[in-house]
């Protein structure tokens, strides 16, 4: 009897483990496949929504950004209203479709490199599974920001051409690629990007270090898993004000390096186009130009993005789980 119970056992273990020993690497590929093509769709979809959310105070933020004029609040409202008048409602969105095709694979290829980077620095600080400590935390930020502004510069480029011309100028997002190439050369579409470079590794960092680090305080402190959606929109703004506060004299650098073809500027050097900057118009007055509109502007798209993020990924975890167990 006691022998025979045993051998069932045994029978049922073989019958039971031998299955699962076979499939159990391609399930673990298949999924690691999905988790890349959910932070994929879940980084695009946040960078999308937000870009497009925030489209013409951004519009507005880069032609202060570029011009030697004064801003101020009241400036900004006469702009946006003047351009309203004169070139229509949906004006006010010009350079959003070069946008778009920007800030969608560069938020895409952010969000699941960030994804990867914690996993990777997870792994080896010896955190795997758990939330990293602040300093990888940072790095994890920092890279995944860096190899996304590498791999879509060019787009960035041709944005910031198209929110400041008039439409007359550029027809479209082609038509930029094709005039600044033939009349000043292909190296143009990467005037700036040093400035981009460095501005985005404090922006990335220390805005995925925010969002993670209050996401963990909230956890500790409240004894929740996840927090609610406008809990999510409150750390994502808390992020996007440090993060843009902390790289903002250098997005004012590389706007005014990126649009010097079209502006009648010369800017050949980092350091001297913030002198001149300075020297015109002063430091606070000329780097500063405009933050208090990404001060409204910056946390309501980093809160719109990070919290689409989060729950696009947590709403497509739960249809492939309810597709597995309909399997």
């Amino acid at each position: 009897m006691g022998n025979g119970v045993r051998e069932g056992q045994v029978d049922f273990k073989r019958q039971d483990v031998e299955p699962v020993a076979s499939t159990h690497l391609p399930s673990e590929g298949n999924q690691e496949k999905k988790k890349v093509l959910n932070s994929l769709m879940s980084g695009a979809l946040a960078g999308a929504v937000a870009k497009t959310a925030v489209a013409p105070l951004d519009r507005t933020k880069i032609m202060f950004q570029v011009s030697s004029k004064r801003f101020s609040a009241k400036e900004a409202y006469r702009l946006i209203y003047r351009t309203y008048l004169n070139e229509g409602f949906w004006s006010l969105w010009r350079g959003n479709s070069a946008t778009m095709v920007r800030v969608i694979p560069y938020a895409a290829i952010q969000f699941c490199a960030h994804e990867e980077y914690k996993q990777l620095l997870g792994s080896y600080y010896g955190f795997q599974g758990k939330a990293l400590t602040p300093f990888p935390r940072f790095i994890a930020g920092s890279l995944a920001g860096t190899t996304a502004a590498m791999l879509t510069y060019p787009l960035d480029m041709v944005r910031a051409r198209m929110a400041v011309t008039p439409k007359e100028m550029y027809s479209n997002i082609v038509h930029v690629f094709i005039r600044i190439s033939r009349e000043e050369g292909l190296k143009t579409l990467y005037r700036g990007f040093t400035p981009t470079i460095l501005g985005v590794i404090p922006y990335a960092g220390l805005s995925f270090f925010t969002y993670e680090t209050l996401k963990k305080l909230h956890a500790d402190h409240s004894g929740k898993l996840q927090p609610s959606p406008p809990e999510r929109l409150l750390f994502g703004a808390c992020a996007g004000l440090i993060g843009q506060s902390a790289s903002y004299p250098l997005d004012v650098v590389r706007r005014r390096m990126q649009t010097a073809g079209v502006m009648g500027h010369t800017y050949s050097s980092i350091l001297l186009t913030m002198q001149e900057i300075i020297r015109e118009e002063g430091l606070i007055r000329g780097l500063y130009k405009g933050l208090s509109m990404n001060w409204v502007k910056g946390p309501i798209a980093v809160g719109i993005s990070f919290t689409t993020f989060d729950l696009t990924q947590i709403l497509l975890r739960k249809l492939q789980h309810s597709t597995n167990v309909e399997r």
